[in-house]
């Protein structure tokens, strides 16, 4: 598998303004040209309007282990986002057209300049260990957050205060305006904040092991590496929720071992971003089944190999250039991809309202060949670099693809393997020249803004934006897409973006991740989240999903 900086990293990295929808329409995401999916069909698409059946224990087959539940210290990955949504509510949900929604939050409404949001919780919820889930208990919440490494980096830079404002209200003031920054609140990769734990889990040295929230399911028994296990709130502030007694998350890293383990009904249901995996359920109608190869809410994960901007070679605009130019994306994607990830020119697929055609190099191994060899002339000797990689079969394989695709034009190669966690450090310190790479995934683009913006870039330090590549242009339109609500100029600037980094050439662009969750065909509406309201939301996200409305037939 290539790595994910948002899977194993350091960092986190409605409809009336009454309802607390204020915002979010003013957005005007307009995504319902995507909401289409794969799926092996009506009856095994992961939606039904049949009636509900209660009771039953469901089995979840997921690729990793979390490190814990801590939102403020434990760095979620799609498990950890299932695994919070179990035991937690985020404040704000994503609707199917894209837009956001209060979820645990009755309202979150903004300023006249957007400086500044006023979250205010819904009346009468109570932690599972029967304390308020009040403004105190969100304070506490927001302020922990602040202060922790993981997630303050997204918040501090731009924070002036955090003060309850109400009984159930919390108001946080920015230095300037931040429009989209109720996405951050609807809990998916890159946006811990959004959960609200109990103030006496965050107070006890056991808490990450031992969660308490306020969400659909309590909180039975963690054995790391084996299951979590959790059972139905009998006082769930949603009436009539959850339908399951239980539900259990298995950890089975192995692709192939939790495919057997579906077949085998050891596992009810199971996630897989693997494309011999893919391949092996899209279609076959014995199964459940449901993909993003065309509903994506934001942003895919994206495949690319991530440079060092600052670093020789590859602080040479040409020589990032001709790397670009020896890669065959298309033929990389069907013989590493087996043809089932798309190839990308750019972060955003078509229907997405920030889709641009870009001006990405087409493959070209002759003129990459040529620019090789005029700056070998112009510096005097080869060009080296070293692709770092971590280990895994599909990792070798896209490696070994990458360093004949670019030896064949005149670079000299290495590919050394890494352990993970030094893999992630050496992004972030810039000891590295070329990684092969996997990231953001977001529903919204201004999740990313800490990873590409110019403010973030670091020579001698940590730096958050890891490809170092300090663009003012995209700098200029990153802060655009924030502080707008107007769609044409939230639109426009992530467009630059887009086409920005494809001058830019920070990232190499390869395919996009497809995620997929397969199930027995017993397991009803596994994609069919819904507001509280009713309103319908976004199933499936980055392999994602809600246990709330899960029944057994």
């Amino acid at each position: 598998m290539v790595s994910r900086f948002d899977r194993r990293t350091l960092l986190a990295g409605g409809a009336a303004a009454a309802a607390g929808f204020a915002g979010a329409s003013a957005l005007g995401m307009g995504w319902d040209e995507i909401v289409g999916a794969t799926t092996n069909g009506p009856g095994r698409n992961g939606v039904t309007k049949a009636t509900p059946k209660r009771g039953g224990s469901l089995v979840f087959g997921v690729d990793a282990e979390e490190q814990g539940f801590d939102p403020t210290q434990a760095q979620f990955d799609e498990v950890g986002v299932m695994y919070a949504r179990t035991v937690f509510d985020p404040l704000t949900i994503i609707l199917t057209n894209g837009d956001w929604a209060p979820y645990l939050a009755q309202s979150v409404v903004p300023n006249s300049s957007y400086t500044a949001w006023t979250i205010t919780l819904r009346p009468n919820v109570v932690f599972h260990d029967g304390t308020p889930c009040n403004g105190a208990a969100l304070l506490t919440n927001l302020r922990a957050q602040s202060k922790s490494l993981l997630n303050g980096v997204v918040i501090n830079p731009t924070l002036l205060s955090i003060a309850q404002t109400g009984p159930l209200a919390v108001t946080i003031t920015f230095k300037s305006p931040w429009v989209p920054f109720p996405y951050y609140l609807a809990g998916g990769i890159g946006g811990q904040i959004a959960y609200v734990v109990a103030p006496s889990m965050l107070a006890s040295k056991t808490g990450t092991s031992n969660p308490v929230g306020t969400g659909p399911f309590v909180f039975k028994e963690w054995i790391p590496n084996d299951h979590f296990t959790a059972t139905a709130n009998p006082h769930y502030w949603r009436p009539g929720l959850p339908y399951l007694s239980q539900i259990t998350f298995k950890p089975i890293p192995d692709e192939s071992a939790r495919s057997e383990a579906l077949e085998s009904g050891t596992i009810d249901l199971m996630v897989t971003d693997t494309t011999q995996i893919i391949n092996q359920y899209r279609g076959n109608h014995s199964y459940s089944y449901i993909d993003d190869s065309t509903h994506v809410a934001g942003e895919p994960d994206m495949n690319c190999v991530q440079l060092n901007c600052l670093a020789p070679p590859f602080n040479d605009a040409n020589v990032r250039l001709a790397a670009a130019m020896a890669i065959n994306r298309r033929q990389y994607a069907q013989v590493i991809d087996e043809g089932v990830l798309p190839v990308s020119t750019g972060l955003f697929v078509p229907g997405s309202p920030y889709y641009s055609t870009t001006p990405y190099p087409a493959y070209d191994p002759s003129r990459a060949a040529a620019l090789v060899k005029q700056i070998e002339k112009k510096t005097g000797g080869p060009i080296s670099f070293t692709l770092g990689n971590t280990n895994g079969p599909v990792s070798v394989r896209q490696q070994a693809y990458l360093q004949q695709a670019w030896q064949s034009v005149g670079f000299h190669v290495k590919t050394p393997l890494i352990e993970q966690n030094a893999f992630i450090n050496n992004a972030l310190a810039g000891e590295y020249q070329a990684l092969n790479w996997r990231q953001f995934g977001a529903v919204d683009p201004d999740l990313n803004y800490i990873f590409w913006s110019t403010t973030t870039v670091s020579s001698g330090s940590l730096s958050i934006n890891m490809a170092r590549n300090a663009d003012p242009t995209i700098e200029t339109a990153l802060l655009a897409g924030r502080s707008s609500t107007e769609p044409s100029v939230r639109q426009a600037a992530y467009k630059t973006v887009n086409k920005r980094l494809a001058v830019d050439l920070p990232y190499l662009w390869l395919d996009r991740a497809v995620w997929a969750v397969i199930g027995d065909p017993t397991v009803q509406n596994f994609n069919n989240p819904t507001t509280p309201q009713g309103q319908p939301a976004f199933g499936m996200i980055g392999g994602s999903i809600w246990p709330t409305q899960i029944w057994i037939s």
